[in-house]
């Protein structure tokens, strides 16, 4: 590995080999792109829109020729830009080639930027950013974590999925505690605080156990108190976003436990396709119910474990068998392609862009951020194609779902 992009080492094109048998069909969450797509469908996407989202972005991104460029614009918070554009590398090595020749710009922060509101007038930017709402033109993307979240210490999304397998194998869900638990910071949203009135006490007959986090002190114990693959001991977890959706959805879904999701506003790429009852709980998010409703889930489970452990492991099995990482891969290919084709200009690298490739990405890095590139790197191209995704949504279908 050297701090240059390498010159001609790559291959340009990798056809995959396909048959019968290696064909695979996306997951249906894959349906959405179309609707996330669907404000330039009829317009297309030109320069001028692109333009009008510079100053909310954070970065700029190009790949023309199978190469990427970056243009960075603002400060991303820890690196999450610097991980999201590790994993679009690692998507250029899986499908080399196979990339269109594409510009888009990309948000870094937790909320919405594209503001439905704002944009009745004209046509929205598009702008790709971890998660959308109802009220937001946002394009969702999967998050930085699943390269690994280095200031946590929480590791690739393959590895780390892997050693939550392990430890739901550990302890039966009925030998599991009866209580829904929750650990994080209560510092970023209403919600989160509200929550810790559910906490175990007389009044509420101990039903939930709720942690506060200080991640400030967690870095100073080396997180030993923070391992996800260890945190699968309740028979409920509760998720509950913080400023916006939180990464932590996929790794609570991923604990067998019977998930008691607190209705949120904002959405990534694979939840919408989440079903109620069916892979988690729903949870009303209004100070008033949310405590009693946690206690009528745990109470009901407890009631009816063998329906309560049903939901838990229906929710698991959707992380485990829709959330591989070559779906994720898979969701950035298509989405990519889909935005490459409502494009009404040629792209072109800008003045103040740079070419960026794994080699000068990873070599500066030391330490876990070093250690979780290396880890999450793909390692040679993909000998099977990209899911085939199925087709848009009816007109009313996908709306409100």
């Amino acid at each position: 590995m050297t701090l240059t992009c390498p010159k001609d080492y790559y291959p340009t094109r990798f056809e995959q080999y396909q048959d019968s048998s290696t064909e695979s069909t996306c997951p249906e969450y894959f349906k959405w792109i179309h609707e996330d797509l669907k404000p330039w469908k009829r317009t297309g996407i030109t320069r001028e829109m692109v333009e009008r989202g510079q100053n909310v972005s954070h970065f700029r991104l190009v790949i023309i020729q199978g190469k990427a460029y970056a243009e960075k614009y603002a400060y991303s918070y820890q690196t999450r830009d610097v991980f999201t554009i590790w994993g679009i590398l690692q998507l250029l090595r899986l499908y080399p080639g196979n990339i269109p020749d594409l510009e888009l710009l990309f948000e870094t922060g937790d909320r919405t930027v594209v503001e439905k509101q704002n944009f009745q007038e004209s046509p929205p930017p598009p702008i790709f950013h971890y998660c959308g709402q109802k009220n937001a033109y946002d394009i969702v993307f999967p998050d930085w974590s699943f390269w690994g979240w280095a200031e946590l210490a929480i590791r690739p999304w393959e590895a780390l999925l892997q050693s939550i397998e392990e430890g739901n194998k550990k302890i039966k869900w009925k030998d599991r505690l009866p209580y829904a638990f929750w650990k994080g910071n209560t510092m970023v949203s209403y919600k989160r605080y509200d929550l810790t009135k559910c906490n175990a006490s007389d009044q509420h007959h101990s039903y939930a156990h709720i942690y506060p986090l200080s991640w400030d002190k967690e870095i100073e114990r080396g997180f030993k108190n923070t391992k996800l693959e260890h945190q699968c001991v309740h028979r409920y977890k509760i998720y509950v976003e913080g400023v916006a959706w939180s990464v932590s959805e996929k790794y609570i879904l991923a604990c067998d436990s019977m998930t008691l999701f607190i209705e949120p506003i904002f959405y990534d790429f694979f939840t919408r396709s989440l079903v109620p009852r069916k892979h988690y709980w729903p949870i009303s998010n209004t100070n008033q119910s949310m405590c009693n409703d946690i206690k009528y889930a745990v109470d009901w489970g407890n009631a009816n474990p063998d329906k309560a452990e049903a939901i838990g492991k229906a929710g698991t099995s959707f992380i485990e068998e829709n959330l591989k990482m070559k779906f994720v891969y898979d969701y950035m290919f298509h989405l990519l392609n889909e935005y490459a084709r409502l494009l009404r200009f040629e792209p072109t690298i800008p003045a103040g862009a740079v070419e960026i490739c794994s080699e000068n990405f990873a070599c500066p890095l030391n330490g876990i951020w070093r250690e979780y590139m290396v880890e999450s790197m793909v390692k040679s191209p993909s000998d099977t194609p990209p899911c085939t995704m199925a087709s848009p949504y009816g007109e009313n279908e996908g709306e409100e779902k």
